[in-house]
């Protein structure tokens, strides 16, 4: 056979073999469904407001206009859905968590169920930055002050043992002598808001700013139903009154501090949304883009707003950053962080 001819013949059979032209963002979105999960139960606030106002502005920003659905998928305080999302949901931008932000502790304080590293996400952004607060139900108990909780018991209301609302008042209790007294298991953050108002618990650690000045929880503060005992974060929120302490600042020795930060940390993402790890980068930078279009988008800001929320978004290069700064904490103060958890 003439060189020439066997030449021809390698490239037909190389053309045969190389895969087909890939599709584009848009191609690939164009018909198919995202799905916006949500790590807790329904009536969950703030950290289910934002993902269904996205689902109704946000497609006619993506390549292809998806249609955009929001299902609840609560268990173990986020990280049933954080398991879901890293190791069985498809990898390709259809599938999306929005969970509560305590559950990026979750593998670092070595929670048994916690499959997942939070480092591996594609993260998205976040609406909104917000504090995490405690409160007191003004019927039910005499607290009134972070000082008052430190003398009197207090029952507090708490999802599950590795989320937020749990560690948060096990690491006051350990940390600056708080008297709170946990009761898990309710299915989602707004489960224990209705567990407050009839009486079943005094009050919640782990509820963000955000959450308490929207829904029907903004006119617990318009009624004055509850008493804000403290802030849980890095530092001090401007948009919280000034006289609410910030819990590191009550701290007795520097080792207990740097632990509350541990704990405290994720607060700096606010509401995070991420995809699992594999996705395309070219989905992961358009889906980035629509998400930074539609939280500026009048109708989403008008949506949220109507609810008493902000829209102060943290970028996704941000949330990673934020990710990777809490893994590389002092391994010590993971340590000491660490022995707020039940023993399994």
């Amino acid at each position: 056979m003439r060189p020439a001819a066997r030449l021809s013949i390698a490239i037909v059979a190389a053309m045969a073999r190389a895969p087909a032209t890939a599709q584009t963002v848009e191609e690939f979105f164009r018909g198919r469904t995202i799905t916006l999960i949500v790590g807790t139960g329904e009536n969950a606030g703030a950290v289910e407001a934002y993902p269904r106002a996205l689902a109704q502005v946000m497609k006619k920003y993506l390549p292809g206009s998806p249609t955009m659905i929001v299902s609840n998928m609560p268990g173990a305080g986020g990280i049933k859905a954080a398991n879901y999302i890293h190791s069985i949901a498809p990898r390709d931008g259809t599938v999306w968590g929005f969970i509560t932000r305590g559950f990026l502790l979750a593998p670092m304080l070595k929670i048994p169920q916690a499959n997942f590293d939070p480092s591996g996400f594609n993260w998205i952004g976040s609406a909104a930055r917000t504090v995490s607060v405690g409160i007191a139900w003004k019927d039910s108990t005499p607290v009134r002050s972070i000082q008052d909780a430190m003398k009197t018991p207090m029952v507090i209301g708490a999802t599950s043992a590795g989320q937020d609302t749990a560690v948060f008042p096990n690491a006051l209790n350990k940390f600056i002598g708080t008297k709170f007294k946990v009761v898990t298991g309710y299915a989602s953050v707004g489960e224990v808001d209705y567990a407050i108002e009839k009486g079943e618990v005094q009050g919640k650690v782990g509820f963000t700013w955000a959450a308490l000045n929207s829904g029907r929880q903004l006119q617990w503060l318009r009624d004055d139903k509850v008493s804000v005992l403290v802030q849980l974060g890095v530092e001090k929120a401007p948009n919280v009154p000034a006289s609410v302490p910030l819990a590191l600042d009550l701290a007795t020795t520097p080792a207990d501090r740097q632990a509350l930060e541990v704990i405290a940390a994720p607060s700096a993402t606010g509401f995070p949304a991420f995809m699992g790890p594999g996705v395309p980068k070219d989905r992961v930078d358009a889906i980035r883009l629509a998400w930074t279009k539609a939280l500026q988008d009048p109708e989403f800001i008008d949506i949220v707003r109507r609810q008493g929320l902000d829209v102060d978004p943290v970028p996704g290069e941000e949330l990673a950053k934020i990710v990777r700064g809490i893994y590389a904490l002092p391994r010590e103060a993971v340590d000491l962080a660490r022995t707020v958890m039940p023993r399994q």
